[in-house]
């Protein structure tokens, strides 16, 4: 049963390496990656280098798992295995879960509040036990209180010191080098270079082996010369960096953001690598320590206190299956993207909603920022915001701001040296410091110090970072109740239990597999719609023709099963109705965000295409608003119970329908072939539409009189042909705009061909 156990934790601990380095990983990446510095190929290659070194530092870690949050000598062999298991079954699906939602969460975080779960209640059942003497007074002599409270004071600490750090030095840095820093890197940057460089180089290489186990060996070496080792670092840096400016004529930024990206990964490997294979190693050790014990399950590990020798082989294989997930996971490319989101100097198409708490600290800042701006003269207020005045560039939609850089390499160096020198510090400390707290706060931190949180953009940045912390205490309170319950369940009945939570595990891990995959894989819808970007009128009638036939096409498609739906009582029908009509309604929307930027890359002449841009917009919004109107309305009457329409009311709606489908299918063709000519003859028969609705309202009015007896169905049926007409009015004059601005004699220009 044992050996079972043993061989299951060491299989979950090469699924926790992938699914923890696929939420973690990213974390030293993300500056490397913002920047666009440097390709991504070598990104990676120099992070894989630093993940190799890393793991090898981490060995002096590896005491946390076995000592660092419980007692060892309380527990039997038995009881421990119990606890391993139990940690690393729920582990890897809580990791697996925040990779999903695509969400940074702490592997640290997660592995220590397990660990602590899982040993409070093993240490309950054993004070429960029939035949114990022990009191629940007594659980502290199984838990090592100090240690956790020293670990998950440190984690908590370093959400608000990496933040205000990150936010200080980039203010600083951006103060020296203003977001014009070409020239001024010319002139300082061989010192900028050589400070963070030497920063980087002393704490993650030198303060990094006081948790290696050759650290004795370079002991007499290094310590007691600190300083000088420092200022020699110092000017070795120096001279390299005026010589790679001199030689190569490019910026010392790139070997800051080369060099911090492979420091960073180094401090990852060693401060996280226990997170891993830290519980596994223990559970080995302790397996070892049971065999050549005579195989007593009920003997005391307190072998665990002592000290274990470092496994260098299993290091490095750590470090391999660490690399390929680096490489391969498409799940941390998901994770990257919401903390890229939150740090972007320019605009983006923002994860996430604000909220009153959101809202209520973007108030409270300007308000505290208004009243440190009353005390400081305004001639150095007026000096510091120039260093602080973007570059003039042209507009860039949200979408082309994604493809641009999402800040520049002074914000990628400061958060790869500062994430860099705070997490090394923690590893030589010994104590577990969360990597994704620091990297993320920082990067953060250094965004708001950079103005990137401006007045268009704060109160989704604050709601993303505030649903990003809500995360890490939910990892926090998820993580201990967890392991709580799966340690309960395996003390309960382990031959059983142990089992079946692993087939759980196997099973919950392939589906969200699955289904992330699926979703990552989704291509554009081709009826999607897209914005223009020409400059005339006759280019914006031909590039925005395929936008109207595909709101008409998905617009006919919603009315005709809102109507089939409410004929046929179908529920799902309509709820996939309204998810329809949401999805097409965001997309006008998001076309409506980008009038700002299509207009301000227009020249002077050519007001007149961002006149008739802007009405067909409003027109298609006010189609797509009453459609929605109509759905929801359907939905929520059939969802509601409420009575049937009538057969006539039904057989009325369906004549509607039908004339709103030649409507919107010869609409449809006139736009998709460019026959804009079509449309006078469409918008000729617009009387007869109107009157066609304007009838059946009429007789609905004399059943109301005489036979109608459910104020439901009148209210939902007047409600459907009155939103029917705004959509029909909406239609017509989108056709109306289209009809008199075409000019068949102005040729469009096009691309030609080219011969390959």
């Amino acid at each position: 049963m044992y050996l079972f156990m043993l061989i299951a934790i060491t299989v979950l601990a090469v699924a926790d390496i992938v699914v923890g380095v696929s939420n973690d990983a990213i974390n030293f990446l993300n500056s490397a990656i913002g920047s666009k510095a440097i390709s991504l190929r070598t990104i990676m290659i120099v992070a894989s280098l630093g993940i190799f070194i890393g793991a090898v530092f981490s060995s002096g870690m590896m005491e946390v798992a076995r000592k660092g949050i419980f007692v060892p000598a309380m527990f039997s062999f038995e009881e421990i295995m119990y606890i391993f298991m139990a940690v690393m079954i729920t582990d890897i699906l809580l990791l697996d879960f925040f990779n999903t939602l695509g969400l940074p969460t702490s592997t640290t975080v997660s592995i220590v509040f397990n660990l602590l779960g899982a040993a409070v209640v093993m240490s309950l059942i054993k004070i429960n036990a029939p035949d114990s003497t022990q009191t629940l007074a007594d659980i502290g002599d199984y838990i090592n209180t100090k240690k956790a409270v020293e670990i998950i004071r440190g984690i908590v600490m370093s959400v608000f010191i990496a933040f205000t750090v990150g936010a200080f030095v980039q203010w600083l840095s951006r103060l020296v080098f203003t977001f014009q820093y070409e020239k001024r890197i010319k002139n300082f940057g061989a010192f900028f270079g050589a400070f963070c460089l030497t920063a980087i180089t002393y704490f993650i290489f030198l303060k990094g082996l006081k948790g290696s186990p050759y650290y004795n060996d370079l002991k007499g070496f290094i310590e007691g010369k600190e300083i000088l080792i420092i200022l020699g670092s110092f000017l070795l840096w120096l001279g390299v960096s005026f010589a790679f400016q001199t030689i190569t004529k490019k910026s010392i930024l790139l070997v800051v953001i080369a060099v911090g990206t492979f420091g960073l990964a180094l401090a990852f490997s060693g401060n996280d690598l226990v997170n891993f294979i830290g519980v596994p190693m223990a559970a080995y050790h302790s397996y070892e320590a049971w065999i050549a014990g005579g195989m007593d399950s009920t003997m005391s590990m307190s072998i665990l206190s002592k000290k274990m020798p470092a496994e260098p082989f299993l290091l490095f294989i750590a470090g391999a299956i660490m690399v390929l997930t680096l490489w391969f996971s498409k799940k941390a490319k998901t994770v990257a993207e919401t903390e890229l989101s939150l740090s972007r100097q320019g605009d983006t198409h923002e994860k996430f909603e604000p909220n009153m708490l959101s809202r209520g600290v973007v108030k409270g800042t300007t308000w505290l920022s208004n009243a440190i701006s009353s005390i400081i003269p305004k001639s150095l207020q007026e000096s510091m915001g120039k260093s602080f005045e973007k570059p003039d560039t042209a507009a860039l939609t949200k979408d082309q701001s994604i493809d641009a850089p999402a800040f520049d390499m002074i914000r990628a160096s400061v958060n790869l040296m500062v994430a860099g020198v705070l997490i090394a510090i923690a590893t030589s400390m010994k104590l577990p410091l969360s990597t994704t707290y620091v990297t993320f706060m920082v990067a953060m931190g250094s965004s708001f110090a950079d103005r990137a949180w401006g007045r268009e953009s704060a109160v989704y940045r604050v709601a993303g970072v505030l649903n990003v912390i809500g995360g890490w205490f939910g990892t926090a309170f998820g993580a201990f109740m967890a392991a709580g319950i799966v340690v309960f369940l395996i003390s309960w009945n382990p031959r059983v239990m142990t089992p079946i939570l692993l087939l759980i595990t196997g099973f919950l891990l392939v589906r969200n597999y699955l289904a992330h995959k699926e979703s990552s894989n989704k291509t554009i819808d081709e009826d999607s719609l897209k914005a223009t970007g020409s400059s005339s009128v006759q280019g914006v009638i031909h590039e925005s023709a395929s936008n109207i036939a595909s709101v008409v096409k998905r617009g006919n498609t919603i009315y005709s099963n809102a109507i089939r739906g409410l004929a046929k009582q179908d529920t799902s029908l309509l709820k996939k109705n309204k998810k329809q009509v949401t999805k097409l309604s965001d997309e006008v929307d998001s076309l409506r965000d980008n009038i700002f930027y299509f207009i301000k890359n227009l020249d002077e002449t050519s007001l007149r295409a961002s006149s008739f841009y802007i009405n067909i917009l409003g027109y298609l919004q006010d189609m797509t608003q009453s459609l929605e109107y109509i759905s929801k309305a359907s939905h929520k009457h059939i969802n509601n119970n409420h009575k049937n329409l009538k057969f006539s009311q039904i057989k009325e709606l369906k004549e509607v329908n039908v004339a709103l489908e030649t409507l919107f299918n010869d609409t449809k063709n006139a736009f998709d072939s460019r026959s804009f000519e079509q449309i006078g003859g469409i918008i000729g028969r617009k009387k007869e539409l109107f009157d066609l609705v304007t009838s059946k309202i009429v007789k609905q009015v004399a059943r109301t009189r005489t036979e109608e007896s459910s104020p439901k169905n009148t209210t939902l049926y007047f409600s459907l042909l009155l939103e029917t007409k705004d959509l029909l009015s909406a239609t017509m004059n989108l056709l109306e705009e289209y009809y008199a601005s075409h000019d068949s004699s102005v040729e469009i220009a096009t691309i030609p061909e080219t011969e390959e």
